[in-house]
């Protein structure tokens, strides 16, 4: 660290000899002690070879000394102004106004219009979706804090003009509805088409099926380029057969005497398998914003769509086949909307008595139930509640 010593004797500490008047103005003040400084140090320059001469206050004074000397000789190059009258005492105004800063000229900007990026989400105005018939009900309910519902659902009954052949779907999107809206319209054309064509007749042609079904419809939403993903759990019933399959973290649960049975797996980071699965491909998952998430983005570790995750996030769904016996008495496909907030067994003991237990069951009024529930119990997401009546596909 340098050190500098100032000499007693030194013009920057000596006490000034200059009388200070409350007459004198601000400017009249400064020049004064400046010609004051001057004199003295064309007097008595301090000897060379003194720590006085090399310190840098010292530097920094013989450059004001330098200017102060500029000023003098322009200010006698130029023509007197008269004198002022109005500051007696003063030097000359020519001296004064050079030794004042000039202020720069405002500049005015114009005030710009807010840029915007990307374009903006307008409200769709679905805040809630109902629909209800003797077989299924259904109740979608917007999320308090989004713009846009990105849940869809699809009921398909009596295909092929058989009664007992339907497909039912809840879609829970993400990054937009996009991926959602086409998968449901297109999912369960897609798995019948393969079911008919394979013939359908055992377990394993039944799962293929609808292994080749899902994995179309990731096709062709990666080839709409729609943007985003969904999650999905469908139920297809086919001669008695009830098939449950999901890709997600959508979920089906069946009420077996008032008993619920979860009939599908949330695919999320944090399982184990799938965790493995990920770090095999090189890909890591990772604990943020409240959740496990893949590549510390996504929240779930399969789906249809998501482009940019493709390598790691697989549209292959898992698959159980059971026959609808008597005591199974209804099923619940619900987005994780309700499933975040609200259990398997809190759900089917909500659910049962609006199904079974009044005169004029309504199993609609159980899924705005559940739905607002969730709410309360302070879901932001959109939620979805499907309510299928097996005993009418027996």
């Amino acid at each position: 660290m340098s050190c500098s010593v100032a000499i007693a004797s030194s013009p920057a500490f000596s006490p000034s000899r200059i009388p200070l008047s409350c007459k004198s103005s601000p400017e009249t003040l400064t020049l004064n002690l400046a010609q004051h400084h001057l004199q003295a140090a064309e007097g008595s320059p301090s000897p060379s070879g003194t720590p006085c001469s090399t310190s840098p206050f010292r530097s920094r004074f013989q450059r004001g000394v330098a200017r102060i000397r500029a000023f003098r000789a322009v200010d006698s190059s130029s023509p007197s102004p008269p004198p002022s009258s109005s500051t007696p005492g003063s030097n000359s105004v020519g001296t004064t106004s050079l030794l004042k800063r000039k202020r720069p000229a405002r500049i005015d900007i114009p005030l710009m219009e807010s840029v915007t990026f990307a374009a903006p989400v307008k409200s769709d105005g679905r805040r809630e979706v109902e629909m209800q018939s003797a077989r299924f009900s259904v109740y979608c309910k917007r999320g308090r804090k989004r713009l846009e519902m990105e849940d869809r659902h699809k009921a398909e009954l009596d295909l092929h003009g058989d009664p007992q052949l339907a497909f039912f779907g809840i879609f829970d999107g993400h990054g937009g509805k996009g991926a959602a809206e086409f998968a449901s319209e297109n999912m369960g054309e897609r798995i019948v088409e393969e079911l008919v064509m394979r013939g359908g007749e055992s377990c394993s042609e039944i799962e293929e099926a609808v292994k080749i079904g899902y994995l179309k419809t990731d096709a062709e939403v990666l080839k709409q380029d729609v943007g985003g993903g969904t999650c999905c759990v469908t139920a297809l019933l086919r001669k008695g057969d009830l098939v449950v399959s999901n890709v997600g973290d959508c979920r089906a649960v069946l009420s077996r005497s008032g008993t619920a049975e979860a009939l599908t797996s949330d695919h999320k980071p944090s399982r184990e398998d799938e965790r493995e699965r990920i770090e095999s491909l090189g890909g890591f998952v990772d604990y943020c914003r409240g959740s496990w998430r893949l590549q510390g983005s996504l929240a779930v570790s399969r789906a249809i769509g998501d482009s940019h995750l493709k390598q790691l996030v697989i549209p292959e769904p898992e698959t159980k086949i059971l026959k609808i016996e008597p005591q199974c008495e209804f099923l619940i496909l619900a987005s994780d909307g309700l499933w975040d907030k609200i259990g398997n067994q809190e759900a089917v003991d909500i659910a049962r008595p609006f199904c079974f237990d009044t005169d004029k069951p309504s199993p609609l009024s159980a899924c705005k139930k559940l739905a607002d529930l969730s709410v309360a119990r302070g879901s932001m997401d959109d939620t979805s509640v499907m309510i299928i009546q097996l005993r009418h596909f027996v």
